[in-house]
């Protein structure tokens, strides 16, 4: 039994999870998706792992996945637990000394133009369920923004990038130059829009166990 640890994004929670890891315990695996410290002002990347790790307990057969903006910390878990596998869910790959608050531009990111909040990350989910994701976000008011990241390569575990088709934020064709120019990998792909773990949940507990496989 592997066990997943999910990694949110920017100003969200485990909550977003909700629906993956029933699928993930279903498949006969374990998985932890832990709130993050974003609404405390001192807390940064160290705080962040820190609070994965605690999650994590005593497991030693882990599997990484940081979504969005929790491709940041998602790498520094990895490399702390030896992970059998990192995923770059619709994720930020960080460059060795790079503050998240400079991947925007360091990346050519362009800002999507005349959508709202929701057709920009939910198209696709329910409207009750997009609802309720917005509801549960927070404000993240931590300290990482300007904080070099702080390995100096990418762990040396299996890593995989999986972009969903219908993002909106972090187009495909981005996702595919990113990973190409950060990994020198292509990225896998999967139908549904940035928040994929709500919209095909069963999908992408399918295509995470199918990355445990030899």
């Amino acid at each position: 039994m592997t066990t997943f640890a999910l990694i949110h994004g920017g100003g969200g929670s485990g909550w977003d999870f909700h629906l993956l890891v029933p699928e993930l315990e279903a498949r006969g695996h374990d998985a932890v998706a832990p709130d993050l410290p974003i609404t405390d002002p001192a807390a940064g990347l160290t705080e962040f792992t820190e609070t994965v790790l605690a999650a994590l307990g005593d497991r030693t057969d882990v599997a990484v996945v940081g979504h969005s903006y929790g491709g940041f910390t998602a790498p520094l878990v990895a490399a702390k637990v030896r992970a059998r596998l990192l995923v770059y869910l619709a994720g930020m790959i960080p460059a060795p000394g790079e503050p998240p608050g400079q991947w925007w531009g360091n990346t050519g990111f362009e800002s999507p133009k005349g959508l709202t909040e929701t057709e920009q990350f939910f198209n696709g989910v329910p409207a009750e369920l997009a609802e309720a994701c917005q509801a549960h976000g927070r404000e993240q008011v931590s300290k990482e923004w300007d904080e070099p990241w702080p390995l100096p390569a990418h762990p040396d575990v299996p890593t995989r990038v999986l972009l969903a088709r219908d993002d909106r934020f972090f187009v495909p064709d981005f996702q595919r130059r990113v990973a190409r120019e950060r990994l020198g990998i292509e990225p896998d792909e999967l139908d549904g829009p940035h928040c994929v773990p709500l919209s095909h949940p069963r999908a992408l507990a399918d295509r995470l166990v199918s990355y445990l496989l030899p």
